[in-house]
């Protein structure tokens, strides 16, 4: 049976008198915003960039991808808010968490915004809230890291005081299928009061929720979608160099092999895994597992595979410079194509594009990028010297000064005619020339 608090919280959640805070307003956290602003919620968005503060209080999208027309009506009507004052983190009926968990360089969870923002909240925490993260972490986080800072810095009890619960993030920018309230939500809480309240919440927001018995059976949910994804491109992308080899085309093979009606999900090779989830996610399960005295071999034979995709791409660069230009690596001006992790969206983050340059640069080569939704490269983590670097434009003027043209990211705003038939060499990793009808003899894929 529901204690007094729960049932009020999920009254407020029924009468929309529910106030929701957002922490973390980037690719997950603003789509959750109007979400909730759809259904008549109002929303409270904190976060430490003061420009994109600013800018949603202007009533201006922070992406593409995301509308800013209803960004300025929550705005204007007062039902949204951004705010860099994380004294207010006591106003909130519930606090959703959406703040970055990469890894070190080590390849180890590095849970340093989980924790400051547990400590924030802790500062504030008050009776009857309910605390959710939907940060990507490893089974436990949620119980073993935020619920001892919650509890011994606000002296209040997790389940009797303050309620947690752990409901991953489905986001996938630039789907035009399926988006936040569309996607079914995993919910697990600490205890029966907070997966009923949690789950209450995302109902009145998401098409469909979907109870899990523990938070850290809904953290290794996460994991598991992402570990399924990662390990089936490693064995294309495995496949790919195969059959290469034996001169079989690898991109005809999976269409044809995805007419089978069923036993087979198509997935498809790449210059490399991007993103804030794939590349990132199955080594926090790999690290969990260490505790427990086990070796995830799969999952890391998969990350070795992936992660060796660049460098597998500019060798084959090189030798079709080398065999078709008479060309050395070093000699040579390369230009990529696509510096977003994935189509069609603004998003670099760990996008292979990047170390694509990196080891096109090592070799010696000039190397430069084209890419109609990121027209200055923004700051990085791992590639800091590429910071302020401008789009290159794509004309056929352009084009002749590069020896070569490398299609990291098929972006459907590309030229790719004007690519075939203006480059002297064109690699592609993408497949992008032969889905537009291009095969000439100076396109070779990789």
């Amino acid at each position: 049976m529901t204690s007094e608090a729960a049932r009020n919280f999920i009254d407020r959640v029924r009468d929309r008198s529910v106030v929701i805070g957002i922490i973390g307003l980037g690719y997950v956290g603003i789509p959750l915003a109007l979400a909730a602003l759809r259904q008549g919620i109002r929303v409270i968005g904190f976060d430490v960039n003061q420009a994109r503060i600013d800018e949603l209080n202007a009533g201006r999208g922070a992406f593409k991808h995301i509308p800013a027309e209803e960004i300025a009506a929550g705005v204007q009507s007062g039902q949204f808010v951004a705010t860099g004052d994380f004294s207010r983190l006591g106003e909130p009926d519930a606090l959703l968490i959406a703040v970055p968990t990469p890894l070190t360089k080590q390849r180890e969870p590095n849970l340093s915004y989980v924790v400051k923002t547990s400590e924030a909240i802790a500062s504030c925490l008050r009776k009857g809230q309910l605390v959710v993260l939907e940060s990507t972490t490893y089974p436990g986080t949620t119980n073993e890291v935020m619920r001892p800072i919650l509890e011994q810095a606000s002296g209040l009890t997790s389940g009797q005081d303050f309620f947690l619960a752990f409901s991953p993030e489905r986001e996938d920018p630039g789907n035009e299928h399926f988006g936040t309230s569309t996607i079914p939500k995993v919910v697990g809480g600490d205890g029966a009061d907070a997966l009923a309240m949690a789950d209450a919440l995302y109902a009145a927001i998401v098409v469909k929720t979907v109870p899990v018995s523990s938070t850290a059976t809904a953290e290794a949910v996460k994991l598991t979608e992402n570990i399924f994804r990662a390990v089936n491109i490693a064995l294309v992308n495995e496949l790919k160099t195969v059959y290469a080899a034996m001169g079989i085309d690898v991109w005809e093979v999976i269409d044809a092999a995805k007419t089978k009606p069923f036993g087979f999900m198509p997935f498809y090779p790449g210059p490399g895994l991007g993103g804030h989830c794939i590349p990132i996610d199955p080594f926090y399960l790999t690290w969990k597992a260490r505790e427990y005295d086990i070796t995830t071999r799969f999952i890391e034979l998969a990350g070795q595979i992936n992660s060796g995709m660049p460098y597998l791409v500019v060798n084959r660069l090189a030798e079709l410079l080398d065999t078709q230009l008479r060309k050395s690596m070093s000699a040579s001006r390369i230009l990529v194509i696509g510096l977003a992790y994935k189509k069609n969206i603004e998003d670099m983050r760990e996008s292979p594009s990047l170390k694509l340059i990196e080891l096109i640069e090592q070799r010696g080569a000039q190397a430069a990028y084209h890419d109609p939704h990121i027209p200055v490269v923004t700051p990085t983590r791992s590639y800091p010297w590429l910071t302020g670097r401008a789009s290159v434009p794509l004309t056929r003027e352009q084009l002749a000064e590069f020896d070569a043209v490398l299609i990291a990211t098929d972006h459907d705003g590309v030229d790719y005619a004007l690519l075939a038939e203006a480059s002297k060499l064109v690699v592609d990793t993408r497949n992008a020339c032969a889905r537009h009808g291009l095969h000439g003899a100076n396109i070779f894929k990789a």
